[in-house]
């Protein structure tokens, strides 16, 4: 494990933040892992672990250790009439990952193609995109218990998943790091295009293929949402809120033009994007970060932003929705502070 004194993070978290470590250490392989409960015990304080940095907002000072998770290896656990099971290890490309599972022929996570970020950090948010939500393809999520030293394993009910939400993400599951996911996708591999963007592309209208689906997404996210090597970001800023089937009616009543999906439960989620256009934060700037002009729930970072400006923004945003519409926002991103 490399230790460095201190680490510049602003070129390790895409919404390009400006932000120093004071401790940061790379994990490159499992057997460095009870190095890592050393510090965690040497410090005497919390351990941060770094993927991708793609949805994260860091503090300009960090001042807890910093693990920057590079564990590496993709393989084929396991193989039966009906499934798959394939393994990848925590500091793997996301999207690279899912392009691999393409070209062996496991499918099944292609709607999740260009979500940047790391396989470690798929289960962390539950991540999901078109129709699809990891949780629904994850078999067991492998991690270390940096406080105890021990290998731990997570089944999908331990890992309490929900919308953009899991265990990893509450304050009983923050001290685990990731070292490996496995994945069930099924050899009866079906195509899932119901999602709007999907069904009304003509590409995909006769019996489409997982790369199609694939390339379709890629194509679809590349026209709508900003590339974090052009310009910082996190991707979508704020969760799709959920409310009532009453709160809903009163709201399309008001705003004929609401855009909701209704939910298996009778709940209803409604677009954010939408909501923050429909109060002017489309395209508009606060000091060095605005919301994006193409996207209004991408919040980007026109340079040398820090953490305060991202929260300032994302604070008056918040506001001008709950004032409109009643709704509460909540941040996608996890705050390291």
């Amino acid at each position: 494990m490399r230790d460095d004194t201190t680490q510049d993070l602003t070129g390790l978290n895409t919404l390009r933040l400006v932000s120093h470590a004071a401790h940061y250490f790379r994990l490159d392989n499992e057997q460095q892992l009870p190095q890592v409960t050393q510090r965690r015990h040497a410090a005497g304080q919390d351990i941060y672990v770094l993927g991708g940095g793609s949805n994260l907002v860091l503090r300009e000072h960090i001042s807890k250790p910093v693990v920057h998770n590079q564990l590496k290896g993709i393989r084929l656990v396991e193989e039966t009439d009906d499934v798959f099971i394939i393994e990848a290890a925590g500091g793997e490309n996301w999207h690279d990952f899912v392009a691999t599972c393409i070209g062996n022929g496991w499918y099944g996570l292609e709607n999740l193609a260009l979500i940047p970020g790391t396989v470690g950090a798929c289960p962390v948010q539950n991540i999901g995109a078109y129709g699809v939500e990891v949780m629904d393809r994850i078999e067991s999520v492998h991690a270390w218990d940096i406080e105890q030293g021990r290998s731990r394993l997570f089944s999908v009910a331990d890992c309490a998943f929900s919308y953009r939400d899991s265990l990893f993400k509450k304050p009983a599951g923050q001290g685990y790091l990731i070292t490996a996911v496995r994945f069930r996708l099924p050899k009866q591999w079906t195509p899932v295009t119901t999602y709007p963007d999907l069904k009304n592309d003509p590409a995909l209208a006769q019996s489409p293929t997982a790369q199609q689906i694939f390339d379709a997404v890629c194509r679809i996210r590349q026209a709508k949402l900003p590339d974090p090597a052009q310009i910082g970001n996190a991707g979508s800023f704020f969760k799709n809120p959920i409310v009532s089937a009453g709160k809903q009616s009163q709201l399309k009543s008001d705003y004929p033009a609401l855009v909701s999906y209704q939910q298996a439960d009778g709940s209803y989620k409604l677009a954010a994007g939408w909501m923050i256009e429909q109060c002017g934060w489309k395209g508009k700037s606060l000091g060095p970060v605005g919301m994006h002009h193409r996207q209004a729930l991408v919040l980007v970072n026109h340079g040398g932003a820090t953490a305060a400006d991202v929260l300032a923004l994302a604070d008056a945003v918040k506001a001008s929705t709950q004032e409109k519409f009643g709704v509460t926002l909540e941040r996608e991103p996890v705050l390291f502070d």
